[in-house]
């Protein structure tokens, strides 16, 4: 967990300069499930509080020096999850940065504690429906090549939202604006770790 102490110098800075001061050199780590915007909203949130953002499946890729979905086929998705463990390690010990984190990255409990020394995280919660219109046109999701996606995807969450709920602080993911999501992740960050606002931005309001 993290500590929520009070910061007298963040009063008097805009949220997102309070937001990286009181991180003190922790990153921030985005989970949930595959179409969450993990990537998208990472960008947009790194942008904003000038951090580096960096995306865990493209790192994987690199390091393998091949695409995720040939990695499964080739050699499993054991062996997949142990190079996600270690290059999530690797990432986290060069922070601070903004990590978009893959859908399964939680399941590893060496790596979920290393998020929870390192980083403050945060989950972008996203319904089925949502997930299933955003990743139906794509062919780079291992896990959904199944007779049945939308039950897949069912059963994913199913399983993985235990894991997703123990993040620092819950964000709806959803078909509004990016922007709105980022300047709510914004704002719960400032409340949980500054204690400087008592309410969440409303969607679209800027602070």
């Amino acid at each position: 967990m993290t500590s929520e102490t009070v910061s007298p110098a963040s009063f008097g800075k805009s949220p997102e300069t309070a937001v990286v001061a009181a991180l003190a050199g922790r990153s921030l780590a985005l989970v949930g499930m595959m179409g969450a915007g993990k990537s998208t909203i990472g960008r947009r949130l790194a942008a904003r509080l000038r951090m580096r953002f960096v995306d865990a499946d493209a790192e994987i890729e690199l390091a393998a020096g091949m695409p995720i979905p040939e990695i499964f086929d080739t050699h499993g998705e054991p062996h997949f999850r142990d190079g996600e463990a270690r290059v999530i390690a690797r990432l986290l010990n060069g922070g601070p940065i903004v990590l978009a984190t893959g859908g399964g990255a939680v399941l590893r409990e060496e790596t979920r504690a290393r998020l929870s020394e390192r980083a403050v995280s945060i989950w972008l919660k996203a319904d089925a429906e949502v997930i299933l219109r955003r990743v139906r046109r794509r062919a780079d999701r291992p896990l959904l090549q199944t007779a049945d996606p939308a039950e897949t995807i069912k059963r994913l969450i199913a399983e993985r939202e235990p894991i997703y709920q123990q993040a620092d602080i819950t964000v709806a993911s959803r078909d509004v604006p990016y922007e709105w999501i980022v300047d709510e992740c914004i704002g719960l960050l400032h409340r949980r770790l500054c204690r400087g606002e008592t309410t969440a931005p409303k969607p679209g309001e800027t602070r």
